[in-house]
């Protein structure tokens, strides 16, 4: 008979597994039962569970046993720290002679269990600096869309300046399209004009008036197309 794991070290709250094995080059069908001991600081052993051979399987409140023959598993439930000590398993056989056979000793040892962990600490943490983190990607959109309208600007600047686009009600209209205005530009030409006397009247000398000169502007409209220098 044999008992395995040798040790185990667990904290509380969990389970423990241990195998009973047993030998059956022997075995001429005999009944038998498998008992499970703890010892305490070496001192008496204690019955803690039993299991038969036509049994599949026992419950108890702190002990699951489950028959694997030749193994036999036994499941220590909601471990404490008063579990632990050292456990081991006795084969009791009926009708033959060596009726009681005890397994090798294993140790279990269960440690506190682990504190739990305050999960919402990260969390707040997290929370701290979210005012924070907003403020800095909005900063980082404001300072990317006033880039963004620079360029644009820019584009358009360079592009008005290159091309000759002159803006007209909100949209720009290439130079040398449509129709030049029609300007009114008026001239001014000087010319003399003579009156022809009539020779046979002959006015006395005190009553002709004295020779003069008359000036006359005479304005001749004429329309002409005023291209815009370029």
């Amino acid at each position: 008979v044999t008992f395995f794991p040798a040790a185990l070290t667990l904290p509380a709250g969990g389970s423990a597994t241990f195998f009973c094995n047993i030998s059956t080059e022997n075995d001429s069908g005999s009944e038998y039962s498998l008992n499970w001991y703890k010892e305490i600081n070496h001192s008496q052993a204690q019955k803690i569970a039993e299991i038969s051979r036509n049994n599949p399987q026992t419950t108890t409140e702190k002990y699951l046993l489950t028959n694997h023959t030749p193994a036999f598993k036994i499941e220590i439930l909601n471990l404490h720290q008063n579990d632990s000590g050292s456990y081991y398993c006795g084969l009791i056989t009926f009708f033959e002679p060596d009726k009681v056979m005890e397994s090798n000793r294993s140790h279990l040892v269960v440690t506190a269990a682990p504190e739990k962990t305050n999960a919402t600490d990260e969390p707040e943490m997290e929370e701290g600096n979210s005012p924070d983190h907003i403020k800095a990607v909005l900063l980082g959109v404001l300072l990317l869309a006033g880039a963004v309208i620079l360029l644009i600007f820019g584009y358009l600047t360079i592009t008005y300046r290159r091309g000759g686009m002159i803006p007209h009600g909100g949209c720009a209209t290439p130079r040398g399209w449509g129709k030049p205005p029609m300007v009114s530009v008026s001239t001014v030409d000087y010319g003399v004009l003579e009156f022809q006397r009539d020779q046979g009247t002959q006015m006395p000398s005190e009553t002709r008036p004295v020779e003069q000169t008359e000036y006359a502007t005479i304005i001749f409209p004429e329309e002409k197309p005023i291209t815009p220098e370029r």
